[in-house]
């Protein structure tokens, strides 16, 4: 077993505090890399806290994930020591079922194995996450990155950017679309960037008016102030999609109204409380209202590859891991910039 170093939550009362604990030893299909860089996603929060459903303790999150790697077993074939390595919200699947036949391996039929507080596929051990000072996973769950790019700044597109570039990829959201981007977070910051690389006409809904700059100065084409009542009236019946990346109760009936005939509003953000959606809202311009999850492995690739050639990271906080409770804090405010990243050197 590997001797492993990381921040965890002993139950979902107890704060983040210095723990160690025993890594599976690398198997003949296995990458082990050290863990360089982990971005802070709210979903640690939630999950720590048991605010989605009951969790798996002691638990180490963090599913952001980039570092070097140091060992790989005898049968994996795209990586060797020295290599850059990434991981995202998932380290394994079934691999064989309809879905994960189809790269969908974030929807696989039998539930795909999370980074962190779920269950190893042979239910021996939970899975450790990021906060940690390196990690073992399957090579088919390792991803490939590009040397000479800024690895604290990706970081959070294993879980931000692809959360976002998923959807809009697949709804092929791009020239002549008018997409707005509800909440310009960890999440929303990145939807504002793909959507203007893609070439969409890019608005960001926002309850701050004070975030008009940012979003100027991320690509946005034009920003609505949801609390004014004139300016969403002004934008009434205008998008073709809106991308919620709101994780706090919300009206969606309002948003909804936002959208043109045959509109799509794309729920990523995940409340803690089930919404209210009248069928008005829907039948009234024949509208839809879908979710997406992260991407597949074959997609977040792609989105990585994506980056590089474009030159699109996250804009980031660096923070040394004893300052997580601070951050976690400031997040719950809104209070970054737009998205903490543990230099997990200072583990």
């Amino acid at each position: 077993m590997i001797e492993t170093k990381a921040y965890a939550a002993q139950d979902e009362k107890t704060p983040l505090a210095p723990w160690t604990f025993e890594r599976r030893e690398v198997g003949p299909h296995d990458v082990q890399f050290d863990i360089l860089f982990c971005g802070v996603c709210h979903s640690d929060l939630h999950q720590i806290t048991n605010d989605w459903f009951p969790g798996i303790f002691p638990m180490v999150p963090g599913h952001e994930i980039v570092g070097r790697v140091v060992k790989v077993g005898d049968h994996v074939k795209n990586f060797k020591v020295g290599d850059l390595a990434a991981t995202g919200c998932m380290v394994d699947s079934c691999q064989v079922c309809e879905n994960c036949k189809q790269d969908l391996e974030q929807y696989c039929l039998e539930g795909s194995t999370q980074t962190y507080n779920s269950m190893e596929r042979d239910g021996s051990m939970p899975t450790y996450g990021g906060y940690s000072n390196t990690i073992v996973v399957r090579e088919e769950f390792v991803l490939q990155l590009k040397e000479g790019v800024d690895l604290a700044a990706v970081a959070p597109l294993l879980c931000a950017g692809i959360t976002t570039y998923s959807p809009l990829k697949h709804w092929k959201v791009g020239k002549g679309h008018k997409l707005a981007v509800l909440g310009l977070g960890g999440l929303g910051h990145m939807g504002v960037k793909f959507g203007v690389a893609f070439g969409a006409e890019v608005t960001v809904l926002s309850t701050s008016a004070s975030k008009e700059e940012d979003a100027k100065k991320l690509g946005a084409h034009h920003f609505v102030v949801t609390k004014d009542p004139e300016q969403i009236k002004a934008a009434a019946g205008t998008f073709d999609f809106i991308l919620d990346t709101v994780s706090a109760p919300h009206d969606f009936n309002m948003y909804l109204s936002l959208l043109r005939t045959n509109g799509t509003m794309i729920c990523v953000g995940v409340p803690n409380e089930p919404a209210s959606v009248a069928a008005f809202s829907l039948l009234g311009g024949r509208k839809s209202l879908a979710g997406s999850g992260i991407g597949g492995i074959k997609e977040t690739q792609e989105m990585l590859d994506y980056c590089a050639e474009n030159n699109i990271v996250s804009d980031i906080e660096l923070i040394d891991i004893k300052d997580i409770h601070t951050a976690y804090k400031r997040m719950e405010k809104g209070d970054v910039r737009y998205r903490f990243v543990i230099d997990m050197a200072t583990l």
